[in-house]
């Protein structure tokens, strides 16, 4: 009996079951296709499908009524008409690459011998032509001229194929504001990257928790598992973030009940900026004590005045919610207060073209 399929014919199908080593195909005939279960398991035998999903396989040939079919031509499988079918209906084929030639590699196909390029040999990670001699690789076949004679390999067609169904398929799973598992794959200084479903996702520094880190290293390790929230998917540019500080309690939400306008603090200086000092409030708040408000002459290097980690008391004198803003005013005692008014007091009659700052003379008494 003829069968209804031809050598290199690609089919889409599905998977009806998967056993110890055989994937069986949806053939819509009494009996299932065979795929080798084998050509979809990584090495540790773990492979990626499940039943019920879709896959396009290539018919390969009837063994005892059986549909045999592939993902790949293997070395055993290939003959000329095989091979050419293959250039035809891009049929991916297994090679072994045997030695290094001039502008790339001799390649066998079987008993057929064919050349991959150098620029044709790997993708993204490429490994030195050494490392090639002796691997059995995947390859697209780009030419076949000379009844089989002159056959062209591109390895960089099949990997770049893999890798855009990968992307199109986390595309599909993963979606902004899902939460999802990871695995911290390494630390860097404005973050952390985090294997997600096979993918390597950032989980920038600013987004790791609402409390201020200047130490990625120091809350996260290479090997901890967390979870996250997608903030931001841009799969054209392959690009995924993350969150975990989505997940803390907002502590500005509450400021305006624990810090009234008017209250005062003994705060702390969490950063000094040009323009002013940052007081930490809560965990993750911090308000500005704008150059303005504080007892320093003009174009003064806040840096030489002030260390982050002195206290200084201060008042709350706004708070913008909306903008995540809050505005402080240090706090002048009493006797310092009295100490300025006699200061201006004892230098009223100066006229050296200067204006007096007692805060800044109150400093230099300090």
């Amino acid at each position: 009996m003829k069968t209804l399929y031809e050598a290199g014919q690609q089919i889409e199908t599905k998977i009806v079951a998967i056993s110890n080593d055989t994937i069986f195909l949806d053939l819509g005939l009494k009996s299932e296709g065979i795929l080798d279960k084998a050509e979809l398991a990584d090495e540790n035998g773990n492979v990626s499908v499940k039943e019920g999903d879709s896959i396009k396989v290539f018919f390969l040939k009837e063994i005892n009524d059986e549909l045999h079919f592939t993902t790949k031509l293997s070395g055993k499988d290939t003959n000329k008409d095989l091979l050419e079918n293959a250039y035809k209906s891009g049929i991916p084929v297994e090679g072994k690459v045997t030695q290094e030639i001039k502008g790339g590699y001799e390649v066998m196909l079987g008993s057929s011998r064919a050349f991959c390029p150098y620029s044709q040999m790997g993708y993204k990670q490429r490994k030195d032509a050494s490392e090639y001699i002796g691997c059995v690789l995947t390859f697209k076949i780009q030419e076949y001229k000379n009844d089989g004679r002159n056959i062209i390999l591109s390895n960089r067609a099949v990997l770049e194929q893999e890798e855009n169904e990968k992307i199109n398929r986390l595309a599909q799973e993963l979606k902004v504001g899902m939460t999802v598992k990871g695995t911290v794959l390494s630390i860097e200084s404005y973050g952390a990257f985090v294997n997600v479903n096979g993918f390597k996702a950032l989980l920038p520094i600013g987004e790791i928790s609402r409390a201020r880190i200047d130490d990625v290293s120091k809350v996260l390790s290479v090997g901890q598992e967390i979870t996250a929230q997608i903030i931001k998917a841009d799969w054209e540019h392959e690009r995924l973030s993350l969150s975990t500080k989505i997940f803390e309690e907002d502590p500005f939400n509450t400021i305006e009940t624990k810090f009234p306008i008017g209250s005062e603090f003994e705060g702390t200086i969490s950063r000094v900026a040009d323009f002013g000092l940052f007081i930490n409030m809560a965990s993750g708040v911090d308000g500005l004590v704008h150059i303005s408000k504080l007892p320093v002459e003009r174009n003064t290097n806040l840096r030489k005045v002030y260390k982050v980690g002195e206290s200084l008391k201060v008042a709350v004198e706004s708070i913008d919610m909306d903008n995540r803003r809050i505005a402080l005013t240090p706090v002048i005692s009493n006797e310092e207060q009295e100490n300025a008014d006699e200061y201006i007091a004892s230098h009223k009659d100066d006229d050296d073209g200067e204006t007096y700052n007692p805060f800044a003379t109150l400093l230099k008494k300090n």
